[in-house]
């Protein structure tokens, strides 16, 4: 899975977490924050996409990246090292 897939997922469930970003074009730039999601709301989308992957790997592993595109590399490189 590349890492624009993993994009695609992370869109997927900000979705199903902020509803009302149903129609959001998500591009790699955006920042889950600046969409309006708090921590609990990225911690949960953060949970569900390492989920869907069946990905173990602490989420403070994923501190660092600053929009969504920096998270899907992140995960990404996760998915190759494992």
């Amino acid at each position: 899975m590349s890492s624009d897939d993993i994009l695609k997922l992370i869109a997927q469930h900000t979705r199903e977490i902020l509803p009302e970003l149903e129609d959001h074009p998500f591009q790699r730039s955006d920042s889950l924050g600046e969409l309006g999601a708090n921590s609990l709301d990225r911690s949960e989308i953060l949970m569900m996409t390492l989920e869907a992957l069946d990905l173990k790997v602490p989420a403070v592993k994923f501190h660092g990246p600053k929009n969504i595109g920096e998270l899907a590399d992140a995960i990404h490189a996760q998915r190759v090292t494992v």
